[in-house]
């Protein structure tokens, strides 16, 4: 093949590392305004994914996020690493989506483009349900694949290593596919300087939902059947603790008081 049409999808989220008391409004979404907004830190390895693929096989990288027009902050990051498009869905009919709604708007953005490969981080730190990138897999009919490790390709055929937990295993796809980044994939690549005066005030495409056609039942409040009850910010603190040491009299020990006190047995 002559080169890959690859699309990822990224969010600008906020900093779950700083949550306060006003992190959530009353109606149960998150009050972004009160949280610095950051790149969600595995879409930068489903980005670096991607360039990877056009650096070894030659082709594009399109750029997708949805949010408001303060995640254009987001796109200009990816350009000024080395992505070739930049594209914002904006439009009030998507607030307050939850994942089943914006996979179905991402899906129909993302189909547009016609892409071979679909990279998405594992999950978002805002939400942590690692559920938006399968869902739009399965949305668009694409092979999934999940928790991607590693990743070559033979023509219309993707050979990717993913974690399973207790290991890796290695699998074959047909392309078009889309997969969930780790981690484990590698970090994002610092900005390329000449793109960076290029790039520091570049506008995205905008499309709207009228734009990708949807459905606008399924957008938004409207498409969100998720309810959430509050967000908190949790602090484990230490308490007492008891060393026992590594011996074979100490596990015995150990396990005699567990049993005593019916924590186990």
């Amino acid at each position: 093949m002559n080169g890959y049409n690859c699309v990822v999808c990224i969010k600008q989220v906020p900093d779950t590392k700083k949550v306060t008391g006003d992190a959530m409004k009353a109606d149960g979404t998150i009050n972004r305004a009160a949280l610095p907004a950051i790149f969600n830190p595995e879409d930068k390895n489903a980005l670096e994914a991607a360039l990877s693929v056009k650096e070894r096989y030659g082709g594009t990288v399109t750029v997708i996020t949805m949010g408001l027009p303060a995640a254009t902050a987001v796109l200009r990051e990816a350009l000024m690493c080395g992505a070739d498009r930049a594209v914002l869905v904006t439009d009030r009919k998507a607030a307050g989506s939850d994942t089943l709604a914006t996979s179905y708007i991402l899906s129909q953005a993302v189909k547009t483009f016609n892409p071979d490969l679909v990279f998405c981080g594992r999950q978002a730190i805002d939400g942590d349900t690692a559920q938006t990138g399968p869902q739009i897999g399965e949305k668009l009919g694409f092979a999934v694949v999940t928790y991607l490790e590693k990743l070559d390709l033979d023509g219309k055929t993707a050979i990717a290593v993913r974690d399973i937990g207790t290991g890796t295993e290695t699998c074959r796809a047909s392309l078009p596919a889309l997969f969930t980044v780790t981690e484990k994939f590698g970090e994002l690549r610092p900005f390329i300087m000449r793109r960076v005066m290029k790039c520091k005030n570049a506008e995205p495409e905008i499309l709207d939902c009228n734009a990708i056609g949807c459905d606008e039942a399924r957008c938004g409040f409207a498409g969100s059947p998720t309810s959430v009850n509050k967000i908190e910010s949790v602090v484990l603190a230490g308490g007492e603790f008891k060393e026992i040491p590594a011996t074979d009299e100490g596990i015995n020990t150990l396990v005699a008081g567990l049993i005593k006190d019916h924590t186990i047995g």
